[in-house]
C-alpha cells in the first residue's frame, strides 16, 4: 500500500477512535464558544470531503459534497461512512495516485477548476482533516472532554517541544 493512502488511513483513524469514545450528545453538542460548532460537523465535513474526492471520475467538484446530516449526530452513522470511505481508500492503486484531475472549488471569489494530481489531492484532503482535527480540539476544551493522544489535532511537522505531552 503506497505510503499517502497509508497516512491519510492513519489520520483518518483519529476520527474513528474518537467516534468510539463519544456520545452522540458529545458529538452534536454545540454549546463551545467561540464558533459553537459541533464535533459532528466537523467529522461530517471530513468524511465528506473524502466521499467527493473518492470517485473514479477525473471531474471532482469540491462545492458539490454529499453532506450526510446524520453523521453530524449519531456516532454509529459516524462509523459507518467512516468505514465505507476507508474501503475505497484501501482500493485505490498507484496509477490512481497518478492520474490528472480537474477540481472545482471556491476559493473565496467563486468556482475556479484547478488541475491536480489525485494524490496532490488526497494530500489536501489529510492535511485539511488535520486542521478540522485541531478545531474540534478546541471544541473538547470547551465540552470538558479529555482524550488520550496529545497530538490529536497537530500537524506531524509540529516539533514536539510545542506539542504538550505531559
Amino acid at each position: 500500500m503506497h505510503i499517502l493512502i497509508q497516512s491519510t488511513l492513519h489520520t483518518l483513524q483519529n476520527a474513528n477512535i474518537l467516534l468510539t469514545l463519544l456520545s452522540n450528545s458529545d458529538l452534536s453538542n454545540s454549546s463551545a464558544a467561540p464558533y459553537y460548532s459541533s464535533i459532528g460537523t466537523h467529522i461530517r465535513h471530513i468524511l465528506d470531503f473524502y466521499d467527493c474526492i473518492l470517485t473514479p471520475e477525473n471531474k471532482i467538484d469540491l462545492t458539490a459534497r454529499r453532506r450526510l446530516m446524520s453523521v453530524e449526530t449519531n456516532c454509529a452513522s459516524a462509523i459507518i461512512y467512516f468505514e465505507e470511505l476507508q474501503e475505497k481508500l484501501r482500493a485505490i492503486d498507484s496509477k490512481t495516485l497518478n492520474r490528472i484531475v480537474l477540481v472545482t472549488d471556491d476559493l473565496g471569489l467563486g468556482k475556479t477548476e484547478i488541475k491536480y494530481t489525485f494524490s496532490a489531492l488526497l494530500a489536501q484532503a489529510n492535511s485539511h482533516t488535520i486542521h478540522h482535527y485541531a478545531i474540534i480540539n478546541y471544541i473538547l476544551d470547551g465540552l470538558g472532554i479529555s482524550i488520550e493522544d496529545k497530538t490529536f489535532g497537530y500537524n506531524p511537522t509540529t516539533p514536539k517541544s510545542e506539542i504538550n505531552l505531559t
